[in-house]
């Protein structure tokens, strides 16, 4: 048998409310008011648009509450906010998560390792995403940066037909990192 009080429960509708203010809540004296077919209906009392949106079994929304009369406008609010979802998922599936891809490389690089690396990061150039090329110093390597230096120009003169240097090689600790961002589409 369960207990009395964990049978009650409340039902609970959201429509995932995007801050507007809807029918009752208004509370202002005048709005100027929107039609539901985007007319003009011009300033009325709060309980006259009330009226006029409950005898067209709509909701009064508040659109613009800064302005003075605030606006009001007649819509079907559910409607209204299944629309703005679909939008966002909408929006949300067309978006692209740019990723930095990293190239790792030692100042004594052979040729054909040289090689391809550089597929690789043109590879994920054309893909759209983000290159760091870096080349790691180990112990008296660290006297000969230019080396490293003049590896990461010459990598870049390569990718230069898909990329653009976004930033000069630089010497960060024991790392020399450069940023290649892939050229815009036209």
């Amino acid at each position: 048998m369960r207990h009395p009080l964990f049978c009650l429960y409340l039902e609970v509708f959201s429509i995932g409310k995007l801050d507007h203010q809807l029918n009752e809540e208004i509370r202002d004296k005048e709005v100027r008011l929107i039609g539901a077919d985007g007319a003009m209906l011009g300033i009325v009392s709060s309980q006259e648009a009330q009226r006029m949106a409950a005898e067209q079994d709509l909701d009064l929304v508040k659109i613009s509450p800064n302005a003075v009369p605030p606006v009001c406008k007649i819509m079907d609010y559910r409607k209204f906010c299944f629309d703005q979802k679909k939008r966002e998922k909408e929006a949300k599936k067309n978006q692209r998560v740019v990723e930095v891809k990293e190239i790792r490389m030692s100042p004594g690089i052979d040729t054909n390792d040289l090689n391809t690396k550089i597929k690789n990061a043109q590879r994920f150039l054309s893909d759209g995403n983000r290159v760091k090329v870096s080349v790691r110093f180990r112990g008296r390597e660290m006297a000969h940066t230019n080396i490293g230096e003049k590896l990461l120009m010459d990598f870049a003169a390569a990718c230069t037909e898909v990329a653009t240097m976004e930033k000069n090689p630089k010497l960060d600790g024991r790392f020399m990192t450069m940023f290649l961002s892939p050229k815009a589409s036209k």
